[in-house]
């Protein structure tokens, strides 16, 4: 692979002459000439072709053959042919000069964002509002690799931090340290509950109503912010639940069946959380407290400078505003 735009280091075995190597340090220039005049046979031609003139056409492919050791071509007045050399180095220097220019429009479109990966972490019920950006910026740059990852809001910011992903959706905290971040929504507390309580007919609950009900709080390790933030809506309230701690969350078949079965209650958000195993015996109501709602964020590396990431966070921002604007205007 061309080590520039505009050098290249290639090593070409003459099958003319077997038991000699060379090491090729050349202008892509010298081969574009070459190639032209190996083409046309005519260096009258070929600097009709390029808009060289012929002096300095045949300058370079002199040149090009003092540093290759090897006469490429036959001249007389009449006539320009390939040696055996010459037609080795045609066929080689067509696919160098194709690769070349390939490479260089890779990484031009890398600079514009269009062109690279970007690796995704994403906290427990946020798959579906991702998925938007993920659509979106898909249909814009197709040839972006988008590797999305299940990575608990908690573990994100190490995750961040060690270059495991590039990109993370999360609920707080957020490192501020080595991180960035912006307000994409807020997510509404959720009351999940037997269906078999009386309560579950209502459209939406206070903590008084479930105060008498155990509160099954799943572990803090997989994400702090909810975790204290359904403390922090008991102590407002003035209620110190009876708690419960789980290994298990709503949306799985353990913690449905605790719910189910009267043990207790969750609190929750998310959409995942929003739809409870299929038959399961709960449902999901939305809490109705001041400030029972808590804030997601994507977030990346301070001084990010890889333009994937820039143009994946940019399609972020458009369709997260696209739906903020929808939803004021609806």
């Amino acid at each position: 692979m061309p080590s520039s735009p505009w050098v290249v280091q290639y090593l070409i075995v003459l099958q003319v002459m077997p038991d000699r190597h060379y090491n090729l340090e050349v202008e892509l220039r010298q081969l574009r000439y070459f190639i032209a005049v190996a083409e046309e046979l005519s260096f009258t031609r070929a600097g009709t072709k390029l808009r060289v003139a012929q002096p300095a056409l045949s300058r370079q492919v002199r040149q090009l053959e003092e540093e290759t050791g090897v006469q490429l071509l036959v001249r007389d007045r009449r006539s320009v042919r390939l040696t055996e050399a010459g037609r080795i180095l045609l066929d080689q220097a067509r696919s160098l000069v194709d690769q070349s220019l390939h490479v260089t429009e890779m990484i031009r479109r890398a600079g514009r964002g269009e062109y690279g990966q970007v690796r995704i972490g994403i906290a427990s019920g946020l798959a579906g509002k991702v998925n938007r950006v993920v659509e979106a910026h898909s249909k814009q740059h197709p040839d972006v690799n988008l590797y999305c990852q299940d990575v608990l809001s908690t573990l994100q910011n190490e995750a961040l931090r060690t270059g495991q992903i590039d990109v993370g959706f999360l609920r707080p905290p957020v490192d501020t340290r080595f991180l960035q971040s912006e307000l994409l929504f807020e997510e509404q507390f959720l009351v999940f509950l037997s269906k078999s309580n009386p309560l579950a007919r209502r459209r939406r609950l206070k903590l008084r109503d479930v105060a008498s009900l155990p509160l099954l709080l799943y572990q803090r390790s997989v994400s702090s912010g909810v975790y204290d933030k359904t403390l922090e809506l008991y102590q407002r309230c003035g209620i110190a639940p009876t708690i419960i701690h789980t290994n298990t969350a709503p949306y799985e078949e353990a913690g449905a069946l605790l719910v189910a079965s009267g043990k207790g209650i969750y609190l929750g958000v998310g959409a995942v959380l929003s739809h409870p195993v299929a038959g399961s015996g709960i449902t999901a109501l939305p809490l109705d407290e001041p400030g029972a709602h808590i804030a997601v964020h994507v977030t990346w590396r301070k001084n990010e400078n890889a333009t994937a990431v820039l143009a994946f966070l940019e399609s972020t921002r458009k369709v997260f505003h696209h739906a903020t604007l929808s939803a004021a205007l609806g």
